[in-house]
Formats: structure tokens, sequence, C-alpha cells
């Protein structure tokens, strides 16, 4: 067997990871972050409701705030889900009661810019795609799709 380069290992494992393929594993982390949590909390994480802040540590009540309308226990499960892939670190600091802040890691800043934007982008067409829904909804025959 002959030896290969680093280059050519590299090549060899990005070209083993093709989300198109059934058994890519990369499929389930796509399914992971496209999760409306996930993404929700990604991009709100140090950010504030607004998204125009910098990434810093948040506390637990803070993105409960930020994002209204999840449940405590989808946002503990979304944070421990980020937790494991590594995308966020959980401190916790003894005090009474105990001071839990969340913060993204180097992998999580990657993703953030990146979900931060597609924020962005769903926020500024939201009124597009409603538009061309209430079209097709409504049988237009004179639309295209």
């Amino acid at each position: 067997m002959p030896t290969m380069t680093a280059a050519q290992k590299q090549a060899q494992a990005k070209a083993q990871y093709n989300a198109f393929l059934a058994a890519c594993p990369s499929q389930q982390l796509l399914a992971r972050i496209s999760d409306k949590w996930v993404t929700l909390v990604l991009s709100a994480l140090g950010s504030g409701p607004d998204c125009t802040g910098e990434p810093r540590p948040m506390r637990y009540s803070e993105l409960a705030r930020v994002l209204a309308g999840v449940s405590p226990k989808m946002l503990s499960q979304t944070l421990r889900t980020l937790q494991r892939d590594g995308l966020l670190s959980r401190t916790a600091t003894a005090t009474v009661p105990v001071t839990v802040t969340y913060e993204l890691t180097d992998l999580g800043l990657s993703l953030h810019r990146t979900v931060r934007q597609l924020k962005r982008w769903a926020e500024t067409h939201m009124d597009e795609v409603a538009a061309n829904r209430a079209v097709h909804d409504g049988g237009d025959a004179g639309t295209t799709v």
C-alpha cells in the first residue's frame, strides 16, 4: 500500500463526506443544525434578539427571554445537544443559586455567522414568500412554478 501525503489524506477524507449520499454521516449534522431551535439558539447566543451584537456568554434565562415561545424542556435539550456537538460550552459558577452561562466555541462561532445570515434572510424575504404562497395556494392558473 503506497503512502499518502497529508494533502492526499485530506482529499480522501473530504471525498468520504457527501451529504447527497444517503449513508453520509454529514446528513445527520445537517438535520441537527437545520432544527428550528438550534438555528435560533445559535443565532441569538450572545447577539440578543436583533442579532446585531457580538457573540458573548449568555445565561439560560437570557436565552429563554430572547427565544420567545421555546419551552424550558426544549431549550435545555437544545443546549445539551449543542454542547455535545462542541458548538457551545457550558460554565457553572458556584453562586447561590448556581450561575450557568453558555458560550459559543470556535466551531460554534463559525456556524453562528452563517445561521445569523440565514435568520436575516428569512426576516427580509418573508413577505415575498408569503405572497408567493398566497398566489400558489389560490390556484392562480396564470402563474408558473
